[in-house]
């Protein structure tokens, strides 16, 4: 039996990503202090922010994120500028050495990443915020 066509529903959706935090005050003053980021809105235990087209929120949670996998990404124009920005404000990238992904000061070349944005590649860093969540940040390497 053929499965059912997919609906419309979900690809005519905006996605927005959730984000646990242990405790919302000390995130709060993370994005603000070390990304530049203020909730567009706030309610009981949770803070919405707004990037671009793009939406995320923080919300209360006694769980903690397991920080193995990126858990959202930044799409930006110019790494370096961003990761020198970012580490002038205080955040500490991760460093990579393993079969595959080898970062230079914070930064790896993943080749074959992504090749719809217009890429051969992508050049991309990782940090944690305070909470433990895991962020990547990310530059199509053009052809």
């Amino acid at each position: 039996m053929a499965a059912a066509p997919a609906s419309n529903a979900l690809r005519q959706s905006r996605v927005a990503t959730r984000l646990p935090a242990q405790d919302l005050e000390r995130a709060r003053r993370f994005y603000a202090e070390k990304l530049g980021l203020e909730p567009v809105e706030e309610r009981p235990g949770g803070l919405r922010y707004r990037c671009g087209e793009g939406v995320f929120a923080l919300f209360a949670s006694t769980g903690a994120p397991s920080g193995t996998h990126t858990q959202m990404a930044f799409e930006v124009d110019d790494i370096e500028a961003t990761v020198s920005e970012l580490r002038g404000r205080g955040v500490v990238f991760e460093e990579y050495d393993v079969p595959g992904l080898r970062t230079v000061e914070g930064i790896a070349e993943v080749e074959g990443n992504y090749p719809s944005a217009g890429g051969r590649g992508e050049r991309a860093a990782w940090f944690r915020d305070s909470e433990g969540n895991l962020f990547g940040i990310g530059q199509p390497i053009q052809p």
